[in-house]
């Protein structure tokens, strides 16, 4: 039932923007800097500005998720337990910061 209530306010909502953008078709111009750049119908510079604030968006988000991936990918390294010492012998805390070398007469 939810998904159907789901579509049907998509639809009123496409509607309502199809006839809203139907009935703005007057011509503007858009301007940079005082000069005229080009002259398009008002639905059609509204339609690119939501989709350019849209594209933004994504990629500000995609940025933040690609960082925080990051982030969990170095604390998991941090956190993961060094190799496993030969043969289940304890390996001794000073080899394990010091990269996991074992001394040349263990091995």
């Amino acid at each position: 039932m939810s998904s159907v209530l789901r579509f049907a306010v998509a639809v009123a909502v496409f509607l309502a923007l199809l006839l809203l953008a139907l009935s703005n078709t007057e011509p503007v111009t858009v301007r940079l800097f005082r000069e005229p750049v080009f002259e398009s119908p008002l639905a059609f510079v509204v339609f690119v500005a939501f989709a350019a604030g849209v594209a933004a968006g994504l990629v500000a988000g995609a940025m933040r998720a690609a960082r925080l991936k990051r982030s969990l990918d170095r604390m998991r390294r941090r956190a993961r337990p060094g190799a496993p010492a030969p043969h289940g012998a304890v390996r001794d805390s000073s080899h394990a910061a010091s990269g996991g070398a074992m001394p040349p007469d263990v091995v």
